[in-house]
């Protein structure tokens, strides 16, 4: 029988992340306007080809309890800006439970409550603010049936996964996450 991803939450550890995430998705927001996107780009591309390559050839699985409930909120903090900024709110939070050695249950219960909580969020305020153009909408639509068969298909594989199978998936995909990035800011126009 399949477990259910909301055996796997935290309460006490979400609320932390989603409370600061909100605070930072605000400040992220506020951040559009004024954000170079070629240099944001290599940024957290650069950031996205690093760490998780490292973590990966990490072969232990770390357990950091380093900065306990602050260190927790400041990257939620940090999650939420980047995902009012540009809808990245995921691979900071990611990367920190590896650090934190959670197990694929309490990433994953904790982290669909992160991202959808935030990006609901930043998405509504962008609305509010007319941020959101129609022909963004028109592409939301046709991307949503590609977002639906990936959501399923991930659920299906992540039950055939183990802990450190899963952990090094989300690697991978947040490393071809930088390479997508660096190489859209470096593509000549």
């Amino acid at each position: 029988r399949r477990q259910r991803v909301w055996t796997g939450i935290d309460a006490r550890l979400g609320w932390r992340l989603v409370s600061c995430g909100r605070a930072g998705a605000r400040s992220g927001i506020r951040r559009i306007a004024r954000a170079d996107p070629e240099v944001f780009k290599l940024t957290i591309g650069a950031f996205l080809l690093v760490f998780p390559t490292l973590l990966f050839l990490q072969r232990k699985p770390m357990s950091i309890a380093f900065g306990g409930k602050w260190a927790d909120g400041a990257i939620g903090f940090a999650g939420g800006i980047l995902g009012g900024l540009a809808g990245l709110s995921g691979p900071l939070p990611i990367l920190w439970a590896s650090v934190r050695g959670w197990g694929k249950q309490q990433r994953r219960g904790v982290f669909q409550i992160f991202n959808f909580t935030i990006l609901a969020a930043a998405l509504l305020v962008q609305i509010g603010s007319g941020l959101v153009k129609p022909e963004l909408i028109w592409l939301v639509a046709c991307a949503f049936p590609g977002t639906l068969l990936g959501a399923w298909l991930g659920a299906r594989l992540y039950h055939a996964l183990s802990d450190r199978n899963f952990s090094d998936v989300v690697l991978v995909l947040l490393f071809l996450s930088g390479v997508a990035l660096v190489w859209n800011g470096l593509a000549p126009r």
